[in-house]
C-alpha cells in the first residue's frame, strides 16, 4: 500500500489541495455553516470551497448573507490554508529544484541571491509564517480602526470585517463580507491603501520578499534577475493598467464618471492592482467598457509573482518571454538580462507554461460557451480567464451560470492554481541528461 502512494512532489501537492477542497466542501455543507441553518447544496459548497482553497474569490452566493459567522470563519481558514500552503509549497519546491542543480551553480546562485539551502526547510516555513502573520495583523488592525470610526459598526464587528478582508487581501483571495466587495469604499484611501499593500506583498512571492529582507541594509546589493523582473514588471503593469483604465473609464457614468479627479485615479489604481490576481472590485466590473474588459484579460492572465499567493502565468514568465522575443528580433544567440544569461531549460519552461495555459483557457471557453450561449461572449471570456488565473473578479454572471458551466469554472480554478505550479516543478526536476543528441534540422517557421 505504501508503494502505491504518490511520492512525486507535484503529485503530493495536487492531491493535498484536492483533499483540502474535499474537506472544505463537507464542512460548508454542514447546517450551521449557512445562515439559514440548512445544508448548502453540494455544488454551492464545492464551488465555494474550491474558490477559497485556490484563493480565487468567485462566488455563486453572497458571502456575507448566505454563510453564517461560522461558515465565514471556515472560508477564511480555507483561503488562509490555500495561500499559506501555496507560498510554502512553492518555496520548498524551489529549494528542491535548487538541490537538483550542480554544486557550482547552486553556490553561485546562493552567493548572489542569498537563497536558502535545503537545510533551511524550517526557516522557509517560519519566514513564510512570520511574514503572513505580521502583514495580516497589521492590515487587520488598520482596517478595523477605519471601519469602526467611519461605519455604523461595533468594534467587534469592525475587527471581524477588518480581519476577514486583511486575510483575503494578503492571500489574494478576493472574498468580501459585503455584497458589493469594496465598492462602498471607492473614495476611501484609508481602506483601499492597506488592501493594496497586502495584495502587493502577498503577490510578489516569497523569494522576492526574502531577498529584499536579506538586503534591506545593503543599498548596493544587486538584485537577482527574478526579483528585478518581478518588481519592475509588476510596477510597469500597475502603471499601464492604471493609466489605461483612467483614459477609458473617466467619462463612463457607471464607473469613474461620477468621481472627482483624485478619486478617479485612486479607483483606477486599485482596480489595476486588484485585476492581476486579488479579486476585490471598487468599481462595477459589469459596467466596464469593452476595452477595459480586454485589458483585464491581459492583466489577469499575467498575474503576479512566483511562489506567492498570486495566480496567472506569473510576471517573470511573461517578461522572460518578451526577452526571448527581443533577443530573436536582435538576432542574438543568448537571452541576456543585466549581465546574466537565461538558460535554455528556463526558456522552454516559460514557453510550455504559456502554451498549456492558453490551451486550458481555450478548452474551458469552448466547453462553457454552449452551456451559456445566452450570455455575451466577452463576459464568458472574462469569467474563464478570472477562474483560471485565480483572480475572482466577475461581471456578475457567476451565479447565473448553469451547473455544467460552474463545474468547468471549478476545474479551471483548480488547474490554474495547482496545475501551473506542479507543471513548473515537474519540468524543472525531471530533466534527465542523455549521452547523445540527434542531428539538427531547421523546419521553416512563419
Amino acid at each position: 500500500m505504501k508503494n502505491r502512494l504518490p511520492t512525486h512532489p507535484a503529485a503530493v501537492l495536487a492531491l493535498a489541495f484536492l483533499a483540502t477542497i474535499g474537506l472544505g466542501t463537507l464542512l460548508l455543507m454542514l447546517p450551521w455553516a449557512s445562515a439559514s441553518g440548512q445544508s448548502a447544496p453540494w455544488l454551492t459548497a464545492l464551488f465555494t470551497a474550491t474558490s477559497a482553497v485556490c484563493v480565487t474569490g468567485l462566488a455563486v452566493v453572497d458571502t456575507g448573507t448566505y454563510w453564517s459567522p461560522l461558515g465565514q470563519g471556515m472560508l477564511m481558514a480555507l483561503f488562509q490554508l490555500g495561500g499559506f500552503g501555496m507560498m510554502t509549497s512553492a518555496a520548498l519546491m524551489g529549494l528542491l529544484v535548487g538541490k537538483r542543480l550542480g554544486l557550482r551553480t547552486r553556490l553561485l546562485l546562493q552567493s548572489e541571491t542569498h537563497a536558502l539551502s535545503m537545510g533551511d526547510v524550517r526557516s522557509v516555513v517560519r519566514m513564510v509564517l512570520v511574514v503572513t502573520v505580521v502583514c495580516e495583523l497589521t492590515v487587520a488592525l488598520w482596517l478595523a480602526l477605519r471601519f469602526g470610526a467611519t461605519m455604523d459598526l461595533g468594534w467587534s464587528q469592525a475587527l471581524w470585517h477588518g480581519a476577514f478582508h486583511a486575510v483575503s487581501a494578503f492571500n489574494n483571495a478576493g472574498f468580501s463580507t459585503w455584497p458589493d466587495s469594496v465598492m462602498r469604499h471607492v473614495t476611501d484611501g484609508w481602506v483601499l491603501a492597506p488592501l493594496m499593500l497586502a495584495i502587493v506583498l502577498g503577490g510578489l512571492g516569497f523569494p522576492v520578499l526574502t531577498e529584499l529582507w536579506v538586503n534591506r541594509r545593503n543599498r548596493n546589493a544587486r538584485w537577482s534577475v527574478h526579483t528585478t523582473l518581478t518588481i519592475w514588471g509588476s510596477a510597469a503593469l500597475v502603471v499601464i493598467g492604471t493609466v489605461s483604465l483612467w483614459l477609458v473609464e473617466r467619462e463612463n457614468a457607471g464607473t469613474l464618471g461620477p468621481l472627482g479627479l483624485a478619486d478617479q485615479w485612486l479607483a483606477a489604481l486599485f482596480t489595476s492592482v486588484s485585476a492581476r490576481t486579488a479579486g476585490f472590485n471598487a468599481l462595477d466590473i459589469g459596467a466596464l467598457q469593452t476595452e477595459s474588459l480586454v485589458l483585464h484579460y491581459v492583466l489577469m492572465f499575467i498575474g503576479g509573482g512566483s511562489a506567492g499567493t498570486a495566480g496567472g502565468v506569473k510576471v517573470t514568465t511573461f517578461f522572460l518571454l518578451l526577452l526571448i522575443v527581443w533577443t530573436e528580433i536582435r538576432g542574438r544567440a543568448d537571452v541576456e538580462f543585466r549581465g546574466r544569461r537565461i538558460g535554455v531549460p528556463v526558456q522552454r519552461q516559460a514557453l510550455t507554461i504559456l502554451v498549456l495555459s492558453g490551451m486550458a483557457l481555450s478548452i474551458g471557453l469552448l466547453a462553457i460557451v454552449p452551456m451559456a450561449d445566452h450570455i455575451p461572449l466577452e463576459k464568458l471570456m472574462f469569467e474563464v480567464v478570472s477562474a483560471f488565473a485565480t483572480v475572482g473578479l466577475s461581471t456578475g454572471i457567476t451565479a447565473d451560470l448553469p451547473a455544467g458551466a460552474q463545474m468547468v469554472l471549478i476545474a479551471l480554478m483548480y488547474v490554474g492554481r495547482v496545475g501551473v505550479v506542479t507543471l513548473a516543478l515537474a519540468l524543472a526536476i525531471n530533466q534527465v541528461p542523455r549521452a547523445y543528441r540527434f542531428p539538427e534540422e531547421k523546419p521553416i517557421v512563419g
